[in-house]
């Protein structure tokens, strides 16, 4: 049920959302792309940094491709708000935004932390909230400054 009033899911709604997080941390960190791919829509768009994955499949592929060179050891999301906000009317969408950071191991074997923010689009199918459309950027490092002369 949606509170469309205040425009956010009720608390049954956005525990079933912030359950999506806790999977994708969880296929992350065991870098498992068959779990992470099912919390997408068949017909889902993940927009990442290289430019748009289309569909599960692609997305799932996406994955096994990303983990080849990249481990996740520490992937964590945080919601802003801890909520989840109405499209339309029909309580059937949903987008929310975040944070998220993953301290990892890439093919050199140093750990490194990596870190952006994030926006999805969520769909009702039946009972079950699946991610329709996501998107994130890596924020890059600060700059150092330039050396004193």
């Amino acid at each position: 049920m949606i509170t469309q009033e205040r425009g956010i899911a009720d608390p049954q709604t956005t525990e079933k959302i912030l359950a999506i997080g806790m999977a994708y941390d969880e296929g992350e960190n065991n870098n498992d792309p068959a779990a992470i791919a099912a919390l997408f829509t068949e017909d889902a768009v993940m927009v990442t940094r290289g430019g748009p994955v289309n569909g599960r499949q692609a997305i799932e592929k996406w994955y096994t491709d990303r983990f080849q060179g990249w481990h996740s050891k520490n992937h964590i999301i945080k919601f802003d708000g801890n909520a989840a906000h109405l499209i339309g009317t029909t309580g059937n969408e949903l987008w929310a935004t975040g944070e998220w950071s993953d301290t990892g191991q890439g093919n050199t074997g140093d750990p490194r932390t990596i870190k952006g923010y994030w926006a999805a689009i969520y769909n009702r199918e039946g009972d079950v909230w699946k991610i329709r459309m996501q998107m994130w950027n890596i924020t890059p490092a600060p700059v150092a400054p330039p050396e004193a002369k």
